[in-house]
């Protein structure tokens, strides 16, 4: 089926439109080949006439509405630019996603706001994830160049390139926290925290505000971040391109200089700086022009702070950098130097010799304020072997005193970078491979454009050509890692462009030979290229204004830009005369920042013989060899607005952005072949309705092969691969419609089975009444038959029954006068019996009782006289023993013999402590639980018991060393609970200062025992905990999110372009089983029967626990917010099925006192949230009241993420996320502004007191192998 036939009514178009660049229509009515014109219907009920002259006039299609919002531009069916304008109009506005993907490309939208997206968290829930499955980021990206670096040990390049203004310089700053982040310890190292401090300095000395762009980057730079074998950062080293020295000496309305200046005007009040003799910026030349004094919202002074701490950090000491601040405090005191022409001719200019400001300036740098003053308005000629002294017209010694300001604030730029890369050069081993952060202006076209337009053009010329190229490469590697059989495609080389700037007699080498000349100008240059270009060899890519003589015209691959040549040749050759060169040599002040920065400015002078253009191309042709070299990454950033209006999108100017950085290129490379890549897995379960034949899932292959063919007759529309089949553009939109038709067609024969099925229940329904009725009116009939026949009989049965009751009756009362006249008799007999019996029974209880009283008093009388006589011989047997225990009491000797033996055996364990004789972690784990502390107690007691509280203060040490050196050395999961186990024991010993009932507390002073002990405790529980969360962390999303535990369910949930990976992405080799539940619920039982089996108490279990379940969920609902295959309804089933397996494994465990359950809830609510009803009003309040867990950002995020689950399923409707975000703002949640959860967040732990079990010495059962018998004859 051809494209054309898609025309059909109600298919979605996009036409040209002045204002919004293009605008949606729908077809309402077909479209005929010969037709002139459409009818269409706009988006605000207009219905209008669409003019074509043939069918290549067609307007563009729209994608189907399941591809609106797609995170991955490649992935739409029509690749066109009004598909990629409206998709990322649709997730910048209505999705608040700024960023989006396009094949390998990251587009970056600046959204001019502070989102919660950047936080340690979010860094947490990127690293170590594929690519592919997360929600486009720029962790993203650094996370997919880190990765191949470790994987493939090759170095990689993040390109980050836009126009002054869209987020470059910001992006560059969070990529390299990243790596600095996941790439050194949870606390940053000296490493890191250098390569961070890096950035503030740069801004300082290279970022100014511009119309644009408050914080505008006016240079390039490349920092290559090194990484060891570990993948720890150890160094990094950058390289910067094209700094617009011009803006030292000139400001555009509403720009500023460079920020350093402000910050130094903001500090003249400090003590340090008034030597520097600085005023505000009003009042120096160099920092007025713009009249842009303050930028709103920042602070110079404290940005002075932040990049003095940083230059600290980097190891510049105070000194130097006050050598830096007066040398820049010294070029803004040249710019006040007042230049005035002599008298009448304005061929001399002069000086003042009292001029304020060359005093200063002179001072400062040390110099001979009348040699600077003279040349500042003289040049040297050479005229017939002599040296003369010309002087310079005004305008030519204020080009001269400027020229000499940008000089030195090149050279001082220049040795600032080299100083930073001295600093961060790698210090802690050789560098394996680094990753490579490139932020350079993006294209660029003004009104007047100059020689900086020209090179930055030029720059992203190249750029443009290595991103072509690699993005061909990367089709190419993907068709024949398929085994497609396809034929070459063409793409669009700018290498004419190219050639045209740097070729032989090109651009740049007729600019440098016009530089060569000694009265070269700038209309000679022009008029040489027009000869070269336009007459001798016209170029295509060179034209000349009509109405302008000095211009020129190059059409570049973004767009057709004009430069104007003033300035040109001046701007290339950068002069400075020699002479100022030699006074600032000649200085007499003795510091090293300008001692260098001198020598380096002569060096300089001495290459200047070499151009601008020539020295760029240089640098730019070693740039281009080192990403050459590296595996790139790419990240475009586009300015949405020019107003810096947050989440305002202005469609011309986003179109003319993604011309210029190459969006659309990589658009049309895809568009060039097969752009929709579909698994066969994926085609047969989308699809599966259309194919024919068996569907067994393991012929999904053979069956789509079978029936495409019918699908799309014209075979160049599809290609099949080894594992996928490949689409070209439009064909996805035609299968789509091939669907809704068999969808519609398949929905006819329902409805119609339906209304017959519900005809023939009517019928049913009507034969069953009728029925009925008969079978009511026929029992009626009969049961007034039985009625009579059953009154017949029952006159009968009456009369007999009364007859015999009459008789009865009679009976009765015969017979019950004979039983009571027998009844009295018996009774008065059995009455006089009974008297007798009671009066003998009296007789003989009353003679037991008398005979008992006499015994008892016999006995009483007896056995006090016995008592008396064993109280009298007990006393004197006491006495005696008491008397005996006082004389030993006083013998000192006893004591002695009694210590002797222990002296022997506490020097004999102090040895065994020295040697390093410790109990092993296999031995310890068998012995009981409280063994090993009371052990340790007990020698603590008999040495405190012997006098020697030295001795027992060393024991107390020697034991908290051992403990220390044990957890230190060995990280393992059994010597941490054994060591949280014995010192918590041991705590309890201690601190309750006793064995036995029967002992006195300790004499020696253990207060700094028991804090040890407590540090110990936190120190054994944190590596328990964090030993634990090591083996949790890779498993928690696999098992808790992707996990299929109830098979079959997520099996139909495959959404367009979903699951297919990027291209140029390297695939992941997966090996082995993938974790589940089971694997969770293993790590977390391991932990709690280690726990358990050290006899610790519940309460710390139950914290432990707490602990690990924040992780758990935290960590899986950080996944959900940033996985857009997680939000559907089937997998919000799956998740919370796997919740639940963990809810039930800690309540058969009895842990949900401690709130391990409660952590839970984010997670729970977020899959209900997933599972809910999104349609009306009263679904949303009530996912307000129910979501009290989740922040408002996260609600919204998922509604946002929210797939369809199928054909049944509906996307969520703005209008319904916009009422639940008026109904979040309602609510006061207290909840943070972040979106992730922190899944660093530690909860305090307390150890709970409980008296320790009484132990007494001789009940120790101590092993031999501890050697310490001795204990058991204390």
């Amino acid at each position: 089926m051809a494209t054309l036939e898609l025309y059909t009514k109600g298919a979605g178009v996009w036409i040209p439109d002045p204002d919004a660049v293009w605008v949606s229509a729908q077809l309402l009515q077909d479209y005929s080949p010969g037709e002139n014109h459409l009818l269409l219907q706009l988006s605000n009920g207009k219905e209008v006439h669409y003019p074509l002259d043939s069918p290549s006039d067609l307007p563009p299609l729209g994608n189907p509405d399941i591809l609106e919002g797609e995170n991955d531009l490649t992935a739409l069916s029509f690749l066109h630019e009004p598909a990629v304008l409206h998709n990322l109009r649709v997730r910048f506005l209505d999705y608040s996603s700024i960023y989006t993907y396009c094949g390998i490309v990251l587009v970056a939208i600046n959204p001019y706001d502070q989102l919660p997206i950047y936080g340690e968290e979010v860094i947490d829930a990127y690293s170590g994830q594929d690519m592919a499955d997360m929600e486009p980021h720029i962790f993203s990206v650094a996370e997919e160049a880190y990765r191949t670096m470790t994987r493939s040990e090759k170095n990689q390049s993040i390109i980050i390139s836009g126009e002054s203004g869209s987020g470059k310089t910001v992006s560059a700053k969070f990529t390299m926290r990243y790596f600095a982040v996941v790439g050194g310890a949870a606390q940053q190292t000296s490493v890191e925290e250098r390569v961070l401090s890096s950035n503030p300095i740069m801004e300082s000395i290279g970022n100014a505000k511009t119309i644009r762009n408050d914080n505008s980057s006016r240079f390039g730079k490349y920092i290559e971040i090194g990484f060891g074998r570990k993948g720890d950062i150890i160094g990094a080293n950058m390289r910067t391109y094209l700094l617009e020295k011009s803006r030292v000496v000139f400001q555009a309305s509403a720009e500023r200089n460079y920020h350093i200046f402000y910050q130094l005007c903001a500090s003249r009040e400090l003590p340090e700086m008034r030597s520097l003799k600085l005023d505000a910026p009003e009042n120096f030349r160099y920092t007025n022009q713009g009249g842009e004094m303050q930028i709103p919202g920042t602070d110079d002074l404290s940005d002075l702070e932040r990049t003095r701490s940083a230059f600290t950090i980097l190891g510049v000491q105070p000194d130097q950098q006050m050598e830096l601040f007066r040398i820049l405090s010294a070029i803004l005191h040249l710019g006040n130097v007042n230049i005035q022409a002599s008298g009448r001719s304005s061929e001399r200019s002069y000086i003042d010799a009292d001029d304020h400001s060359l005093a200063v300036f002179s001072k400062l740098l040390g110099v001979e304020g009348p040699q600077m003053a003279h040349w500042l308005c003289h040049r040297r000629l050479a005229v017939g072997g002599e040296m003369l002294a010309k002087p310079m017209s005004g305008r030519q010694a204020v080009e001269a005193r400027d020229a000499l300001a940008k000089h030195i604030y090149g050279q001082l730029f220049t040795w600032t970078v080299q100083r930073l890369n001295s600093a961060l050069r790698a210090q802690r081993g050789h560098v394996k491979s680094f990753i490579g952060v490139l932020d350079i202006y993006g294209f660029e076209t003004f009104d007047q454009n100059s020689f900086e337009q020209f090179c930055i053009n030029y720059a992203n010329e190249k750029l443009q050509q290595q991103f072509n190229r690699h993005v061909f490469h990367l089709e190419q590697e993907e068709y024949v890692r398929e085994e497609l059989a396809w034929s070459r495609i063409e793409f669009s080389d700018n290498q004419q462009c190219i050639n045209l700037i740097e070729g032989q007699l090109g651009l740049f080498d007729l600019l440098d030979e016009e530089c060569r000349m000694p009265k070269g100008s700038d209309e000679s240059w022009v008029q040489k290229l027009y000869d070269q270009h336009l007459t001798s060899k016209p170029h295509p890519h060179f034209q000349k204004p009509r109405m302008s003589n000095s211009a020129f015209i190059v059409l570049h691959f973004a767009d057709v830009v004009k430069y104007e040549c003033d300035g040109f040749l001046d701007k290339n050759r950068d002069t400075v005369f020699e002479e100022l060169v030699n006074i600032l040599k000649a200085s007499q002040v003795d510091m090293s920042y300008i001692s260098k920065l001198i020598t380096l400015i002569s060096t300089a002078t001495r290459e200047h013989k070499l151009t601008v253009g020539f020295q760029f191309r240089q640098s730019l042709q070693m740039l281009m060899d080192t990403l050459n070299s590296t595996t790139p990454h790419y990240v475009r950033c586009i300015k949405p607005n020019d107003f810096k209006e947050p989440f305002v999108f202005d469609p011309k100017r986003t179109v003319q952005q993604l011309r210029a950085c190459g969006v659309l290129e990589t658009i049309r490379i895809s568009a060039a072949g097969y752009p929709s890549r579909w698994t066969y897995e994926e085609f047969f379960s989308r699809y599966r309705i259309l194919l024919r034949g068996l569907r067994s899932p393991e012929q999904v292959q053979s069956l789509c092969k079978q029936n495409l063919p019918q699908l799309i007759p014209d075979p160049d529309q599809y290609c099949f691969g080894k594992t996928k089949v490949f689409f070209r553009a439009g064909q996805v939109a035609l299968l789509e419609r091939l669907r809704a038709e068999r969808l519609h067609v398949a929905a006819l024969i329902i409805q119609s089975r339906v209304r017959g099925w519900l005809a023939r229940i009517r019928y049913a329904r009507i034969l069953w009444a009728m029925v009925t009725i008969q079978r009511y009116c026929r029992g009626a009939l009969a049961r007034r038959l039985a009625l009579t026949l059953r009154y017949t009989k029952a006159a009968l049965v009456i009369q007999k029954t009364y007859r015999m009751v009459v008789v009865r009756q009679l009976f009765l009362v015969i017979r019950q006068a004979t039983i009571t006249i027998q009844a009295f008799t018996r009774g008065t007999l059995a009455r006089q019996r009974h008297r007798l019996l009671v009066a003998e029974r009296a007789a003989v209880l009353l003679q037991a009782r008398v005979r008992g009283w006499l015994a008892r008093e016999a006995y009483r009388r007896v056995r006090a006289a016995v008592v008396l006589m064993q109280c009298c011989v007990r006393r004197r047997a006491a006495k005696r023993e008491l008397m005996k225990l006082k004389t030993e009491a006083r013998s000192v000797e006893r004591y002695r013999e009694l210590n002797k033996g222990m002296e022997v055996k506490l020097m004999q364990l102090q040895l065994r402590a020295d040697q390093q004789v410790d109990i092993r972690v296999d031995s310890a784990v068998s012995l009981p639980p409280g063994l090993p502390a009371s052990v340790i107690f007990l020698c603590v007691r008999q040495a405190d018991c012997s006098g020697d509280q030295t001795r027992a203060r060393s024991l107390c040490s020697a034991a908290v060393t051992a403990m220390k050196a044990a957890l230190k050395v060995t990280s393992g999961f059994e010597p941490a609970r054994c060591t949280i186990c014995l010192t918590y024991n041991a705590k309890g010993q201690f601190t309750s200062h006793q064995v036995g009932y029967e002992l006195v507390p300790l004499t020696a002073d253990i207060s700094d025992l028991i804090r040890a002990l407590s540090d110990l405790c936190i120190q054994a529980y944190q590596q328990l905990l964090s030993i634990t969360e090591t083996h949790l962390q890779n498993i928690i999303v696999p098992a808790l999110l992707e996990a299929e535990t109830i098979p079959g369910l997520c099996g139909s949930a495959v959404k367009l372009g979903t699951s297919r990976k990027r291209a140029g992405s390297d695939p992941r080799t997966v090996g082995g089983d993938a974790p589940t539940m089971a694997s969770v619920l293993r790590e977390l039982g391991a932990l709690h029967t280690a726990l358990s089996h050290q006899a610790l108490p519940p309460t710390l279990i139950e914290q432990a626990f707490h602990q690990l379940t924040y992780l758990i969920s935290a960590s899986a609902l950080n996944s959900l917010l940033l996985r857009k295959d997680m939000c559907s309804w089937s997998r919000g089933m799956q998740i919370r099925y796997n919740v639940s397996i963990l809810e039930e494994w800690l309540r058969s465990r009895s842990l949900q006192a401690g709130g391990a359950v409660a952590t839970l809830e984010p997670l729970i609510q977020a899959v209900q949230l997933l599972q809910a009803g999104k349609k009306t009003e009263a679904d949303a309040r009530a996912l307000v009241q129910t979501c009290t867990a989740l922040s408002s950002q996260q609600i919204v995020k998922i509604l946002t993420l929210y797939t369809p689950h199928s054909d049944l399923d509906e996307r969520v409707t703005l209008n319904f996320i916009r009422s639940v975000q008026g109904l979040l703002k309602q609510r006061s949640d207290g909840h943070p502004p972040q979106i992730l959860m922190d899944v660093r967040r530690v909860f305090p732990v307390t150890f709970p007191y409980l008296p320790p079990t009484v132990v007494h010495a001789e009940q120790l059962v101590i092993p031999d192998s501890l050697k310490i018998s001795f204990l058991r004859k204390a």
